[in-house]
């Protein structure tokens, strides 16, 4: 009675999420290159599933060298640009960088100001108020940059359709370069050059850079044009590898090769401004791709969330230890702030819906107060769709209006369905996964109404269960020295170059499995008498009893290093747990 008792309430909480094993691909394709790298198959296996298909492209894979890097000027407008800032130093212009107030505006500003800040004097940068001007170009800016003898304007991470306000900066006389990485509309702004690879007319080979790839895709054209080494630029790929992070842009082709490089600079040598970040943090040494994800980029994030986000580039633009050290504990206040923000909001919507069993029942969850802090919501709709798993809106005031931040779920199109609902709505931007919008508050009723009709008819029910996408499944006995050291080269991790996820079937404990930190689980498993590995599920320790109970069960996992008392061993991080009753 007691294992039918574990059975179904580990049952419940299993079935959150789906175990998606990847289809395998061409055996033959996956043996020849298995053949031709001397490696496991399984390895192989990943790497055509990461379109690495042949020895050249293995080659390049696990050895990225700054000569794969594209020419510049394959972009469109290159030209233009890099002439127009050759005749702005010429001419002594006063140039403004000007870039948006997250981690990637904000790394791209620093990026291009630090760059020209050597070549040029009359050079200063803008970031808009997040509150008061919003994202992207704003009239305040073109006017700040009017009042004060601009006459060239750097956007960076923004302006791709600005089009308004790059006719209204014309007819000032102020010429605008756009650096921009967002998906452009049917009418491109008439700047004096639009760098951006995906307008329809660039043929530039990569089209997933970061706004701040793009500044640096800008500097090393002009230091090819002007005979300025180019290792005076990759001084700045830490910066680049932040925002390619936290901007969560692909971790393919040249982002893994600027990713790999900037990731070495933030190791090895950071800017000051990174370096006091890094060391605020508690964290020093390896940092990775997730761990920039979560520690730094929040702390930089947080600058422009509650107060200025002109003091997360006054940071990394810093000289001296002494004043990077002074921003820094600025800014790691303001993140404090943030996280206390953002556990108060996120417990107050949590208590919202639990107290309405309409809102529990839903397939959308739209939620308001007028009192949430503006510059959190967007990481509480993150929060509660984590918990609820379904696209997520939560809203406040700000000018008089309900404005919001929605987050979807992986495979459901957030942007279409707010497209439907449009008549609702005052205005709304984004892409698939992330949008923001603002309508009258007197629309809230109506909007929350619409928007759950139009999810509940074109939402499969399976794409509200989250789902664990297992790239292989593997025995435990497979995973030693030389399967982990070419598992390690896989590296950096991110989006389109995830840590693989493996699965092993019926492992038992070694011993007793035990909880820490109150819901974290630990335990040694075997699958056969020799082979034993330690293994970590954050969160996951509610199957407590279930793995102590004795009985076989799968694991999915990925594989890291675990360093203790200066002893370094393999371990496996769990995501999901089940039994042959619960698969």
């Amino acid at each position: 009675m007691r294992l039918n008792s574990i059975f179904t309430a580990y049952q419940v909480k299993d079935m959150q999420k789906r175990w998606v094993e990847q289809k395998v691909q061409d055996l033959a394709e996956i043996e020849e290159l298995r053949q031709a790298l001397k490696i496991d198959a399984v390895l192989a296996r990943l790497l055509v599933g990461r379109g690495v298909n042949s020895f050249e492209k293995a080659r390049d894979f696990f050895r990225p060298t700054l000569e794969h890097l594209h020419d510049p000027f394959g972009m469109k407008d290159m030209d233009l640009a890099v002439a127009r800032i050759e005749t702005a130093i010429a001419n002594h212009e006063n140039i403004l960088v000007y870039g948006d107030y997250d981690v990637d505006g904000t790394t791209s500003v620093a990026l291009v100001y630090s760059f020209f800040k050597k070549y040029h004097s009359a050079i200063d940068f803008y970031i808009p108020d997040r509150y008061k001007e919003g994202y992207g170009i704003s009239s305040q800016g073109i006017d700040y940059a009017s009042e004060h003898g601009f006459t060239l304007i750097i956007a960076l991470d923004c302006g791709i359709k600005s089009i308004d306000k790059i006719d209204y900066a014309n007819s000032m006389g102020i010429d605008f370069i756009i650096c921009d990485h967002h998906l452009p509309g049917d009418t491109l702004p008439a700047a004096f050059a639009v760098l951006d690879p995906k307008r329809a007319d660039c043929e530039y080979p990569y089209k997933e850079l970061s706004g701040c790839g793009i500044g640096f895709k800008l500097i090393q054209a002009y230091s090819q044009k002007n005979n300025i080494p180019l290792s005076d630029i990759f001084c700045y790929l830490d910066l680049v590898a932040v925002s390619i992070a936290s901007d969560i842009v692909p971790v393919t082709g040249e982002n893994r090769v600027l990713a790999w490089y900037g990731l070495k600079k933030l190791n090895d040598d950071p800017c000051k401004g990174l370096s006091a970040l890094m060391n605020l943090s508690g964290r020093r040494e390896n940092f990775t791709i997730t761990d920039v994800v979560f520690t730094i980029g929040p702390r930089i994030n947080a600058a422009g969330r509650i107060d200025d986000a002109k003091h997360a580039v006054n940071l990394l633009i810093a000289e001296t230890e002494e004043i990077a050290l002074e921003k820094g504990q600025v800014i790691n206040i303001k993140n404090t702030e943030r996280k206390e923000h953002d556990s108060t909001i996120t417990e107050q919507a949590l208590a919202l819906i639990a107290a309405d069993p309409q809102l529990i029942s839903r397939k959308t969850t739209v939620v308001y107060n007028q009192e949430w802090h503006k510059g959190v919501i967007g990481i509480v709709a993150s929060r509660l769709t984590e918990k609820y798993y379904r696209p997520t809106i939560v809203m406040t005031l700000s000018n008089g209006h309900a404005a919001g931040s929605a987050r979807s779920v992986l495979g459901f199109d957030l942007y279409e369905a707010l497209s439907e609902c449009s008549d609702l709505l005052e205005q709304f931007g984004g892409h698939k996964y992330a949008a923001g919008l603002t309508m009258k508050t007197e629309n809230i009723p109506a909007f929350q109404q619409r928007f759950e009709e139009v999810v509940s008819r074109s939402i499969p029910d399976e794409l509200l269960v989250q789902a664990i996408s297992i790239d292989a499944e593997i025995e435990l006995s497979s995973i030693d020295p030389k399967f982990y050291r070419i598992l390690k080269q896989f590296e950096p991790f991110g989006p389109q170059n995830m840590a693989p996820i493996f699965l092993s079937r019926n492992v038992y404990t070694y011993g007793s499995a035990s909880t820490v930190g109150g819901k974290h689980l630990k335990m040694t498993i075997r699958q056969d008498k020799q082979t034993f590995f330690n293994c970590i599920g954050f969160g996951l320790g509610d199957h407590l009893p279930l793995i102590n109970s004795g009985i076989p069960f799968d694991i999915c996992y990925t594989i890291e290093e675990n360093t203790w008392m200066d002893k370094t061993s393999l371990q496996l991080n769990i995501k999901g747990i089940r039994t042959l009753q619960t698969a």
